[in-house]
């Protein structure tokens, strides 16, 4: 019998989490079926009792639901609860039990690491917004030497680097960056509207990657690091790999990731 699992999301129509699903059930051999599912937005929760009542067995969570999807969980992985983010991305159903994890932060890592070949132990890294994409993704960062959280205001950079210990975590203003950095992880939406970043270019190190969370389009911070001598990569690769993640949580098997990127890379 066929499994049934879902993305929920508002705007929803631009997922690509059908087509990765599809190839790697496609390339393990897993039968499962993967559905875009648009829930109102004041609808979120209704919409996953009804996912539940026709039994699907899971569900990955993408905006602007991560956050309800926290709240309506039963039980939390580790590191959701060590994130302290309230943010999951993927829903396991186990007979009515919703079981919650957040998959973005070892997908980010993943992908800087395996697929682009970037070690960040021992690097000094900048991470650009202090919103729920960048508290999706600090925890997976702290075998870093050092971390520099950016954001228009000082006081939700200080927010996002309360209570961390295992790593040196500072808060910045985007105006007040004068250090130069090995890693910047773009996770403002700012490539949405192709708002450009009030960073200096100095903070672009020699031998820096400059990582856009954003995927799908030359964003300006790509651009700016371009031009500053950056190795730079969009979010397409962690996209895969958070979704491989769930893949694996909800049926044991670790697909291939880099075939997929490769297929919507051509695409």
């Amino acid at each position: 019998m066929t499994d049934k699992y879902a993305v929920i999301g508002n705007p929803i129509g631009h997922s690509k989490s059908p087509i990765i699903h599809q190839a790697f059930a496609k390339q393990t051999g897993e039968d499962i079926s993967y559905e875009a599912i648009l829930a109102p937005l004041d609808g979120f929760e209704s919409t996953v009792r009804e996912l539940i009542a026709h039994g699907y067995k899971g569900a990955n969570v993408t905006v602007p639901f991560k956050f309800e999807a926290y709240q309506l969980c039963d039980s939390l992985s580790a590191r959701v609860v060590s994130s302290g983010a309230g943010a999951v991305n993927t829903l396991v159903n186990t007979h009515g039990n919703l079981h919650g994890d957040n998959t973005d932060g070892i997908g980010l890592r993943n992908d800087i690491e395996k697929n682009l070949g970037f070690d960040i132990t021992n690097k000094h890294v900048l991470i650009l917004g202090a919103g729920g994409a960048a508290h999706g993704v600090l925890n997976s960062l702290l075998c870093a030497s050092s971390i520099t959280i950016a954001n228009r205001t000082h006081e939700k950079a200080l927010d996002l680097v309360m209570g961390i210990k295992d790593c040196e975590v500072n808060a910045s203003t985007y105006d007040s960056l004068e250090k130069s950095y090995d890693l910047i992880i773009n996770a403002t939406s700012t490539g949405l509207t192709d708002t450009v970043l009030p960073i200096p270019s100095s903070v672009f190190a020699p031998g820096c990657l400059a990582y856009d969370m954003m995927y799908g389009r030359e964003t300006p911070f790509m651009k700016q690091a371009r031009e500053a001598g950056a190795q730079v990569a969009d979010g397409l690769g962690m996209l895969v790999e958070q979704a491989a993640e769930a893949f694996y949580i909800w049926r044991g098997v670790r697909p291939l990731t880099q075939p997929v990127i490769a297929q919507l890379r051509n695409a």
